[in-house]
């Protein structure tokens, strides 16, 4: 996902892979990284945040990586980036079938998580909320 000119995110990609080595994992978000020309990755590393330190930087120590920890429950992590899309503040490029399915099923109580979605969530976090998160002083 990216930010454009006109301050609206565009999700440009869903890369989500299942069976994949820590290394083939890394290197296949590290080709991402390159091919869109990113500024960073992000990573949730609250399983094995070591593990994937370490093997991204195996892979291409020069790829700036996030690293993001969950500290609530995806259902509250979702909240703010769904308001974004209410606010007609993203849009996506392309056919995205598999994410777009699990953000239509979503409903926070499922045990099997989405992944898809997960990662969309940190992206537009990342992207969207960190940088709106500007603390305004008003007059009272």
């Amino acid at each position: 996902a990216g930010v454009a000119q006109d301050g609206r995110a565009y999700v440009l990609e869903d890369r989500s892979a299942h069976g994949l080595t820590p290394a083939a994992w890394a290197a296949r978000a590290q080709a991402l990284y390159h091919t869109l020309k990113a500024d960073c990755l992000v990573v949730e590393t609250n399983q094995g945040g070591e593990l994937v330190r370490t093997v991204m930087a195996q892979i291409d120590a020069s790829v700036p990586v996030r690293e993001v920890h969950a500290s609530r429950g995806k259902r509250a992590r979702a909240e703010p980036v769904a308001m974004l899309y209410e606010q007609g503040r993203v849009a996506h490029v392309g056919a995205l079938a598999e994410l777009e399915d699990q953000m239509c099923n979503f409903t926070g109580t499922d045990p099997k998580s989405p992944d898809r979605l997960d990662a969309l969530v940190w992206a537009l976090t990342e992207l969207m909320l960190k940088r709106d998160a500007v603390v305004r002083v008003r007059k009272v």
